[in-house]
């Protein structure tokens, strides 16, 4: 039977950890870490996400500031905020609740967040820096999403150098930045995509296997060799009847899991990860300010 990764446990493990940091910063410094939470309108999924994310920063000690802006608000009015934000001394980092308005450009937004308060870990230099750093740096700003997939990975305890990882989609804010972490941790990274030939002959040979292509229930038992540890990072939500629906990976989990070694499941599993490492950049922000 397959090791199953259970998110919520590690997550809570480094939430534990910045709750002590944050309580020794405000022992030294007499303050605390602040997040900025900026949501523009009113898309019931985004409001679920800001919710859970208030939750956990208010649990660690963080103080948030929510600024909830109407679906109507422009595209300079919300950078007004932002910059608002980037100049106050009690934010230390600024999460704008994706997806926005179609009206509203969320690269020109995400760039104008000040790399230093940029908890997502989006911003082209935090990106920049994350290609270029000689290892997984603890004081680099890093995407949450693909950072709580190398801690689930590193609970396993496993020797990483060498392994064979193959990384399924190239988006901005999963497939390439995790991509970079994998390689830092000496892994051989191929990524694959829309356009790759033969997809799954590839993903079979993978040691490791980050599913991140948003795609319900893609990745079979076909896809993956015996003993492969598997990633989900999809979040899909499908329907079961006409009344109800469920959450599912990318990958059909009840196929693949007696075949892997270890699998994360969805929902439990990169989800809450997520979230503690957008803590974890408030955090790394207040010190990074404070100390230097």
């Amino acid at each position: 039977m397959s090791h199953i990764l259970d998110g919520k446990k590690v997550a809570q493990k480094l939430k534990d950890r910045l709750k002590i940091d944050i309580e020794n910063i405000k022992s030294k410094f007499d303050c605390v870490p602040g997040l900025a939470v900026v949501q523009v309108g009113n898309v019931a999924a985004s409001s679920v996400y800001v919710k859970a994310k208030t939750k956990a920063a208010k649990e660690v000690g963080i103080n948030v500031y929510d600024h909830h802006l109407e679906a109507t608000t422009n595209q300079d009015e919300l950078i007004n905020l932002i910059n608002q934000l980037n100049n106050s001394e009690d934010v230390d980092g600024i999460l704008v609740q994706l997806p926005l308005p179609k009206t509203i450009n969320e690269e020109v937004v995400l760039n104008s967040i000040l790399p230093e308060k940029d908890a997502d870990g989006f911003h082209p230099l935090n990106i920049g820096k994350l290609s270029i750093s000689p290892n997984n740096d603890e004081n680099l700003m890093i995407p949450c999403t693909p950072y709580g997939c190398l801690l689930l990975l590193k609970e396993l305890d496993i020797k990483l150098v060498g392994k064979n990882a193959v990384v399924i989609g190239r988006s901005n804010i999963v497939g390439k930045p995790m991509a970079q972490l994998l390689l830092k941790e000496s892994c051989t990274v191929t990524t694959v995509h829309s356009k790759t030939v033969d997809i799954k002959s590839i993903c079979k040979k993978a040691d490791i296997l980050i599913a991140a292509i948003g795609k319900p229930e893609f990745v079979n038992k076909d896809w993956v060799k015996e003993g492969a540890i598997i990633i989900d990072v999809g979040i899909n939500r499908v329907k079961i009847n006409e009344d109800k629906s469920k959450l599912v990976g990318d990958v059909l989990f009840s196929d693949v899991e007696q075949k892997v070694s270890a699998i994360s499941p969805v929902p439990g599993g990169v989800g809450p990860m997520t979230i503690a490492c957008l803590l974890r950049n408030t955090t790394i922000s207040c010190k990074n300010r404070l100390i230097n």
